[in-house]
């Protein structure tokens, strides 16, 4: 699968008008729903940030991974599901926490990514940093090396069930 916008007619990296629209798209809904404020000039400078941020993700070179175009509407139940996750291990962390021998078992896992896409396998990464206790510490050709604060961390992880839904927003 290649992650380049090879359509006719586009150069290597340049965007189609319905992808940049579709990003915009999701932007100004994200900004609109996340801010809670509706007035003018607020409105103005979240438009004008949208903007600016699909035009900084063009030069960037966001536009040649079509699969960041493609995942777009999987995304939201991928973000529900690791929502969850976060809540689940941000309440198995505090209680580690406040327990008063702060029962721990630092453990490094060595996963292999079960997807195949320089995005997902980033996506995978950034996800398994963002729940507390868990902290991806280097992603090399689809092998993640992952801090774990405690063994049934580490072991909930090698489970794969992040490495599963990560795959299947992927793939679809």
């Amino acid at each position: 699968m290649s992650l380049l916008n090879n359509k006719p007619g586009l150069q290597r990296g340049e965007a189609s008008l319905p992808a940049v629209l579709l990003l915009l798209l999701v932007l100004a809904i994200s900004w609109v729903l996340w801010s809670g404020l509706y007035k003018p000039l607020v409105l103005g400078l979240g438009a004008f940030s949208c903007v600016l941020s699909a035009y900084m993700g063009h030069r960037m070179g966001f536009f040649r991974h079509r699969a960041l175009i493609d995942l777009l509407p999987r995304l939201p139940g991928y973000w529900w599901w690791l929502l969850r996750e976060i809540v689940i291990s941000s309440w198995e962390v505090a209680k580690l926490i406040l327990k008063p021998s702060l029962p721990i078992s630092p453990t490094v896992v060595a996963l292999q990514a079960e997807v195949q896409g320089e995005v997902g396998q980033v996506i995978l990464g950034n996800s398994i940093t963002l729940s507390p206790g868990t902290v991806t510490l280097d992603l090399d050709q689809g092998q993640l090396l992952v801090h774990c604060l405690t063994s049934e961390s580490a072991q909930a992880l090698r489970d794969g069930e992040a490495n599963r839904r990560a795959a299947r927003l992927e793939l679809g």
